[in-house]
């Protein structure tokens, strides 16, 4: 029932700052401003390829200042994906647990995992005018002690089929994962990783931060485009030593100061079927 990684939410108490961040190193556009009520916040939207970044800000109590609260800083607040029918998602989800609202024309869904909401927008198919340095979004990943737990809980919460699921694991930096792949052939999904080496960033940041979001990942043309404009401030690339500067990188990484709190991992074209379950599909770069 769902289609694809559609959008991200992301609680800051300053969200032209962060706007700016998405605008500079990303070539994001402004595409709308307006208030959620349902959420107690200001909300400027951008345009980041054919995907929507939702930077909301707290304008009293609600739910954004909330989650400002509880985590003490900016950072992704809920992950959204776009569905045919979102309301036949939110009975599904609904039926497995999940709290819902339904407000401004979207699904809310919150599901509890070891006791920390994990926030989900459900919103209908759109056709959007891409803008800036990406292509799309297509991952948001979430951070959990008990993988197997949490996959079973999305998995029931979406009507996930697991045949179209794929795991992974990195040494490199010390994680195993399940990638909850909306669609057999395509990369859109939720993963869910838990770190197996505690000494390394991602071990660190579960044991400071706890369960809930970490990231997200989008596929982008030129990588060269976004590593110029971040400068070599606030990034990670991942090129072999034997390619040129001059092609794509194969990953980058945009940290969290970068873009106003979050975290967005950036794969060229193709590169993402390396780690989801079909390496052969990757172009090779010579």
């Amino acid at each position: 029932m769902l289609t694809e990684i559609d959008r991200v939410l992301l609680a800051t108490p300053d969200a032209e700052a962060a706007a700016r961040k998405w605008i500079t190193n990303l070539g994001a556009e402004v595409v709308g401003r307006d208030r959620v009520s349902d959420l107690g916040a200001s909300r400027i939207v951008l345009r980041a390829g054919t995907s929507d970044i939702e930077i909301l800000e707290p304008d009293g109590t609600g739910r954004i200042q909330t989650a400002l609260s509880r985590r003490g800083r900016a950072h992704l607040f809920a992950a959204g994906a776009a569905s045919p029918d979102p309301a036949a998602v939110a009975r599904t989800a609904r039926a497995s647990g999940a709290d819902h609202r339904e407000a401004d024309g979207r699904q809310y869904l919150t599901l509890t995992l070891e006791g920390a909401p994990i926030e989900f927008v459900i919103s209908p198919q759109a056709e959007r005018e891409p803008a800036g340095k990406i292509d799309f979004l297509y991952e948001a990943t979430i951070l959990a002690a008990d993988q197997a737990a949490a996959v079973a809980k999305i998995r029931d919460a979406f009507g996930l089929d697991p045949a179209s699921f794929t795991t992974i694991t990195s040494e490199l930096f010390g994680y195993t994962g399940v990638l909850t792949l909306f669609e057999a052939g395509r990369l859109h999904r939720f993963e869910v990783i838990t770190p197996i080496d505690r000494d390394k960033t991602m071990g660190r940041y579960h044991a400071k931060e706890g369960t809930g979001f970490y990231m997200a990942f989008a596929e982008a043309p030129d990588m060269g485009a976004i590593e110029r404009a971040a400068g070599g401030v606030g990034i990670t690339i991942d090129r072999p030593a034997e390619r040129s500067p001059e092609l794509n990188s194969d990953q980058l990484w945009l940290h969290p100061q970068s873009l106003g709190g979050m975290m967005l991992g950036v794969s060229r074209p193709t590169m993402a079927w390396q780690w989801s379950g079909h390496p052969e599909r990757v172009n090779r770069i010579d």
